[in-house]
């Protein structure tokens, strides 16, 4: 009779296989790990980066529907916007047009003021005149194509 369990070859993995299974698949989560964490942090920059831009944007649009022209120089502010703190810094200056006034506006984060996350340039004119009132463009290209069209 032979020895049937010595010819016998046992499956499964040896402890050598094993440990470099476990290597690779820890390799392929640290990988993961760490372009999660990138992610996050990319999430949290575009995050900041767009509420500073509506802040620029809304700074802008107050300087250019405000009853006066804005004085040169800069102006600062501080606004809540989105539950949190946020400093904008407006330097007005003057352009070779007459009439209009060139507007940089900074934004930072009140917790950290050394760090611009957002700058935003425009131009604006000067308020009109009191008791200007503005013509209604709708009402007058609707007028004179009826006049053109029923004549």
């Amino acid at each position: 009779m032979c020895n049937r369990r010595a010819n016998t070859k046992l499956a499964g993995f040896t402890l050598l296989e094993a440990m470099i299974a476990l290597v690779i698949v820890s390799l392929g989560m640290m990988a993961v790990h760490t372009q999660l964490n990138r992610y996050v942090v990319s999430t949290a920059f575009i995050e900041q980066k767009s509420l500073a831009s509506w802040i620029a944007s809304n700074t802008l649009t107050d300087f250019s529907v405000a009853p006066q022209w804005p004085p040169l120089g800069v102006t600062e502010g501080e606004v809540t916007f989105a539950q949190r703190e946020w400093i904008w810094r407006a330097e007005v200056s003057e352009t070779p047009v007459e009439n209009l006034r060139r507007v940089d506006v900074a934004v930072f984060r009140s917790d950290s003021p050394e760090l611009q996350i957002h700058t935003m340039s425009g131009f604006i004119e000067p308020p009109p005149p009191r008791g200007f009132v503005p013509l209604n463009w709708l009402s007058v290209g609707m007028g004179a194509g009826r006049a053109g069209a029923g004549g």
